[in-house]
């Protein structure tokens, strides 16, 4: 008996301690590889369903007014809100979403259906679709569709028309918008005007190469705005940078077919201010008219645009890779007054569908100055067996490293 009693806690121990190193075992694996959740959604948040605002999927009946109501109600409540456009097909005219809102920030719109434009012209007596207006802290994000239904309306467009942006973001402080898909814009695909601290990020962009003025994302008069992760295939500006627009950052977006990364048109009108402060780093373009460009108008009054950096850009059969162009637009023989300075260009490299890689056309009467040229590296690969080259007119330029096309002498 002394031995089996033995025995049977010498059985006991080991049972226990091999038990225990697969405790340990799975203790340490659940340190190592914690369970991923989730992300919760606020409890207390509420939730206000354009469906219970009268508004009608099925894509024939126009549920703006609707749209607007839900809308009215969120911004009103005091609490945590969402806007919710839920799976379905929904038509609405012209819509505004207005602010000041009364209840914490960020006030949430979640596009998860799809949304139709009235194609009708006539039927927007400004130039947006739907409006976000004077909102301090605005989440526009989920995975639906924004369809302006421009191939309705493009016939219509003489060069001088105004079509309305399918989204735009006006006296907006502290927005971001995200995930959306924005298709055949009237105008614009998204307009960011007189608004600050704005994220546009992972969003996908479409339009064909031939639909007018259908600028992807188009800046002017607002600071601190940062596109990313995107992509963009337009018949316009993949993203226009336009006048007095101030610490923009482009990154990691892909462009094409489309007009390229421009800061401008500039000097059009009278009294436009300044731009200053624009990178974009880490980008590609394929198969699109321009790369990256800056354009100001003839006979322009007075302005400037400084302190650009272009780093890191890769170029895929683009017809005009690097460009400067200060007769952009107008018929005055008279130059532009637009200054150009310290733009920067670094390790941009791929290929051209034209002779002419890098294309400086500054302006007699204020030229460019202090333009920065390292390790570029194009290749031409054009039907024509042509000299792949510089030009530069007016232009005072600083070359470093690598440089072909060869620079201008």
């Amino acid at each position: 008996m002394k031995y089996l009693a033995n025995a049977l806690l010498i059985l006991c121990l080991l049972a226990a301690s091999c038990e225990a190193k697969g405790l340990g075992r799975r203790a340490r694996a659940a340190v190592r590889a914690p369970r991923r959740t989730a992300p919760r959604r606020d409890p207390n948040e509420k939730v206000f369903n354009v469906l219970q605002y009268g508004a009608k999927p099925g894509g024939k009946q126009d549920s703006a007014l609707s749209f607007i109501r839900a809308w009215r109600a969120a911004c009103n409540y005091r609490g945590t809100a969402r806007l919710l456009i839920p799976m379905g097909t929904f038509l609405i005219g012209a819509t505004i979403f207005q602010g000041p809102c009364l209840g914490p920030v960020p006030i949430k719109v979640q596009i998860a259906g799809t949304l139709k434009a009235v194609p009708d012209p006539s039927m927007y007596e400004e130039d947006f679709w739907i409006l976000f207006e004077k909102i301090n802290g605005l989440l526009v994000t989920g995975t639906g569709t924004v369809d302006g239904q421009g191939n309705a309306v493009w016939k219509y467009n003489d060069g001088g028309s105004r079509f309305p942006s399918s989204i735009k973001f006006n006296h907006v402080v502290n927005g971001i918008i995200r995930q959306i898909t924005s298709v055949n814009p009237m105008g614009f695909h998204i307009s960011i005007v007189l608004s600050q601290n704005i994220r546009a990020k992972n969003l996908h962009i479409t339009a064909p190469a031939t639909s007018p003025n259908t600028d992807g994302i188009h800046i002017s008069q607002s600071s601190v705005v940062k596109v990313s992760r995107s992509v963009i295939s337009t018949g316009d500006d993949c993203v226009a940078i336009i006048q007095g627009s101030t610490d923009v950052s482009i990154k990691k977006v892909t462009c094409g077919p489309g007009h390229g990364f421009s800061v401008g048109s500039l000097g059009k009108y009278p009294d436009e201010k300044d731009v200053r402060g624009v990178v974009v780093t880490n980008c590609t373009l394929r198969n699109a008219d321009n790369g990256v460009r800056i354009k100001t108008w003839g006979g322009s009054p007075p302005s400037q645009a400084s302190n650009i950096l272009f780093q890191d850009i890769i170029m895929d059969n683009v017809k005009r890779p690097i460009i400067i162009d200060q007769t952009y637009g107008s018929k005055s023989n008279s130059p532009s007054r637009v200054k150009i300075s310290d733009v920067r260009y670094i390790n941009i490299r791929g290929t051209s569908a034209s002779a002419v890689g890098v294309d400086l056309m500054c302006s007699k009467t204020v030229p460019c100055e202090k333009l920065y040229f390292s390790n570029i590296n194009l290749k031409y690969y054009g039907l024509k067996k042509l000299p792949f080259t510089s030009t530069c007119t007016n232009a005072k330029v600083n070359y470093a490293g690598y440089q072909f096309p060869p620079p201008c002498r």
